[in-house]
C-alpha cells in the first residue's frame, strides 16, 4: 500500500508533475518548498509546507508534522552558468541542504528517498550513448554538487540503511496532459519555452547558440524526455523502494538525439508560425551530444519513455504556455 511521501521542491516543474503521479497512485503527498523558484499555484496534489532545506529547524518541523514513509527530492539550484560564477550557492543549496535532509531522515526513521539527479554528473560524453557506468567527471559546479549528493546517499545507505534511487535526467520537456502544470522559470533558460516565446513574441529575439558543432546540422544533440515520462519513472522508483529494493541509479532518456535546429522545425510545425532566430556563439561548456542509454531503466524498472515524441512534447508545452500566458494574474506571481 502507498504511504506518505514528502516532496522537496514539489512546487517546481518536474516536482509538480511527480506530485500528480504520486497522488493518482494513492500516495499521501505533502510538498515542502521555499517558493524561491517554485510556484504556489502549481501545488495542486497535496498540502504545502513552506520551508527551506538550508534551515534544519524547518526540515525537522516538516518531518515531525508529516512523518513521511518516503522522500522525493527535487529541491535544488540548477543553472549551469550561474553555478560557474556562484559555486558556493550550488554547494550550499544542493549538497549542504541535502545533508540537513538526510540527517532528518536518519532521526525520523525514513528509509527511502528518490533523488532528482542529472546527466551533468558525467561531464563530456566519452561514448555516443551514456549508460550508468559512464565515467563521472562533471565539468561545472552544478554537476559536481549533484554528484556529491549521489555520493552522500551511498554513504548514508552504508551507514544508516537509507535506500535511494538516483534518477539522472537528460532534457526534461513538455507539460502535463491537461495543462495543469508546466514549465515556468524566472528567468527562463530552456530551449523549448524560449522557442515558443520567440514564435509569439515579436519583441523577443530567439537565439541559436552555435551552429559549428560536429553534428549533421551543426547544432547540438540532446535527448528530450517528456516530463510525464519522468514522473512515471519516479513513481516506479518509489514503489520499488517501498517493496524493499536496494539503492540504485538510472539514466532517464529516450536514446534518441534531437538537434536544436530540429526543435526549431518542430516548434514551427506546432505553432504554424515561422520562428525568427539569430545565430549566436556557443555557450561555454555546451557539449556536442548528450544522449541516454536507457536500457537499465527498461530492464530493471520496467520503464520506457512512451510520451517523448518531440512533436508531442512541443504540443503539450504549447498548450500549457498558451494557458499560462493567458492566465497571468496575482496568483501566478512567484512568492
Amino acid at each position: 500500500m502507498p504511504g506518505k511521501v514528502l516532496v522537496l521542491g514539489g512546487a517546481g516543474y518536474v516536482g509538480s508533475h511527480c506530485c500528480r503521479a504520486f497522488a493518482e497512485a494513492g500516495w499521501n503527498v505533502t510538498v515542502f518548498d521555499n517558493l524561491s523558484t517554485g510556484w504556489r499555484d502549481l501545488v495542486r496534489w497535496g498540502g504545502l509546507i513552506e520551508g527551506d532545506l538550508n534551515n534544519p529547524g524547518d526540515v525537522e518541523a516538516a518531518f515531525s508534522a508529516v512523518k513521511p514513509d518516503a522522500v522525493a527530492h527535487f529541491a535544488a539550484s540548477s543553472l549551469v552558468g550561474e553555478s560557474v560564477t556562484d559555486p558556493g550557492k550550488y554547494f550550499r543549496n544542493n549538497a549542504v541542504a541535502t545533508l540537513n535532509l538526510l540527517e532528518a531522515m536518519k532521526r525520523h526513521g525514513t528509509q527511502s528517498i528518490i533523488f532528482s539527479s542529472t546527466c551533468a554528473i558525467f561531464g563530456n560524453a566519452q561514448t555516443d550513448y551514456l549508460a550508468e557506468d559512464h565515467p563521472r567527471n562533471p565539468i561545472n559546479p552544478y554537476g559536481v554538487s549533484k554528484l556529491m549528493v549521489e555520493q552522500m546517499l551511498a554513504a548514508f545507505d552504508h551507514a544508516h540503511g537509507i535506500r535511494s534511487v538516483c534518477l539522472r535526467y537528460f532534457n526534461a520537456a513538455g507539460a502535463d496532459r491537461d495543462a495543469l502544470t508546466g514549465e515556468r522559470h524566472t528567468p527562463e533558460t530552456h530551449l523549448i519555452p524560449l522557442a515558443l516565446k520567440g514564435a509569439y513574441d515579436p519583441d523577443y529575439a530567439f537565439t541559436i547558440n552555435g551552429t559549428d558543432f560536429d553534428t549533421p546540422d551543426g547544432t547540438p544533440l540532446r535527448d528530450y524526455i517528456h516530463v510525464e515520462d519522468l514522473a512515471e519513472a519516479h513513481l516506479l522508483s518509489l514503489e520499488r523502494l517501498r517493496a524493499g529494493a536496494p539503492s540504485d541509479a538510472f539514466n532517464l532518456g529516450t536514446g534518441r538525439g534531437t538537434s536544436v535546429a530540429e526543435i526549431v522545425e518542430a516548434v514551427e510545425r506546432a505553432t504554424g508560425r515561422r520562428l525568427p532566430r539569430k545565430i549566436g556563439p556557443r555557450r561555454a561548456g555546451d557539449a556536442t551530444r548528450l544522449i541516454a542509454a536507457p536500457g537499465k531503466a527498461r530492464d530493471v524498472l520496467g520503464w520506457t519513455a512512451t510520451r517523448s515524441d518531440v512533436d508531442n512534447i512541443i504540443t503539450s508545452a504549447l498548450a500549457w504556455h498558451q494557458k499560462d500566458w493567458a492566465a497571468q494574474s496575482p496568483e501566478t506571481v512567484q512568492d
